[in-house]
């Protein structure tokens, strides 16, 4: 494979697991950068991002600076060709960008330039996109602004949520750099400025956002769940407590009962109203409780039947 120098800059799972790919594919990952450790727990445990674990299995130099813009002597003394992102989480200085023989690449979990920013995935979901991808694009000083040079889309099913489309994106994405970066190298690929009139940006999700919304249709409300599932998981107000809600469907578009009320639970089913519709809830979490089946959670909640969620 390519013999260009690459280092991968990097934190989450599917970075991780697009790294581990690269790897594999025999390219020159000469360096890896990703977030500094974290604090966990009431021991205080230090945890490593996945990218980190990956850059141990493979004995890959290691760079886990607090901002990296202030702390980049490691990217210098390697001297790349190509600086590689995938979800780093920092923004990242012109002065690095520069760095490479050839133009930054970052691969983004959309098909640009339709969800610029932090949360390209979650929005998909939400909006109840049919298809999504990843753009293999130029990294510059305006977030994600940068000539696409290549992407890759795939259908979006219904029962995919956060979780599933992370690794979906992170294959997509390791496919999408196997097939174009010798290519790029080779300067075989033509980039494509964004067309600014289609531009839509993302946001991280707030706290406020994990709230469910009862005023949504049944498949709005669906959708919803989906991009915050499985983490960090939507939430109602039960008795003031989080009831978190993991999967849900639509179920009819009947309205006979207050918005929020659970016109039934029974067996196998728990049934929610909302705005035009109503909606079936498959997984649930009670504070202090796991995650459980609607079944699992009748069997030990009674009368919940009635019960107005907010």
């Amino acid at each position: 494979m390519a013999n260009e120098r690459i280092v991968f800059l990097g934190t989450p799972e599917l970075a991780a697991e697009c790294l581990k790919g690269l790897v594999k594919a025999n390219f020159n990952i000469v360096g890896v950068v990703t977030k500094e450790d974290k604090i966990r727990g009431r021991n205080n445990t230090v945890e490593e991002s996945p990218v980190a674990k990956v850059a141990h299995e493979f004995n890959l130099p290691l760079h886990k600076p607090h901002r990296l813009n202030t702390d980049f002597q490691f990217l210098v003394d390697l001297k790349p060709d190509l600086l590689l992102t995938f979800a780093y989480g920092q923004l990242i200085s012109d002065e690095i960008l520069a760095l490479g023989t050839y133009k930054p690449l970052n691969l983004h979990g959309s098909l640009l330039p339709k969800y610029r920013g932090a949360a390209p995935m979650q929005y998909a979901l939400y909006n109840g996109d049919k298809q999504t991808g990843v753009s293999l694009m130029e990294m510059v000083h305006e977030m994600d602004a940068g000539d696409v040079y290549a992407s890759k889309s795939f259908d979006l099913d219904i029962k995919d949520n956060y979780t599933t489309l992370c690794t979906k994106i992170s294959q997509c994405g390791l496919e999408l750099a196997i097939e174009a970066l010798p290519k790029f190298f080779n300067h075989e690929l033509t980039p494509i400025p964004q067309d600014k009139t289609k531009v839509t940006f993302t946001h991280m999700i707030t706290k406020d956002q994990e709230h469910l919304d009862l005023s949504k249709t049944p498949l709005e409300f669906v959708n919803q769940v989906r991009s915050l599932s499985l983490t960090p998981g939507g939430y109602l107000l039960w008795n003031d407590q989080m009831l978190k809600i993991y999967e849900a469907e639509v179920f009819s578009d009947k309205q006979e009962a207050e918005i929020g009320t659970v016109v039934l639970a029974h067996k196998k089913q728990i049934i929610l109203q909302v705005k035009e519709g109503q909606v079936k809830l498959n997984l649930l979490q009670r504070p202090g409780k796991k995650m459980m089946s609607a079944s699992d959670f009748n069997n030990g909640v009674h009368d919940f039947t009635g019960v107005i969620l907010h």
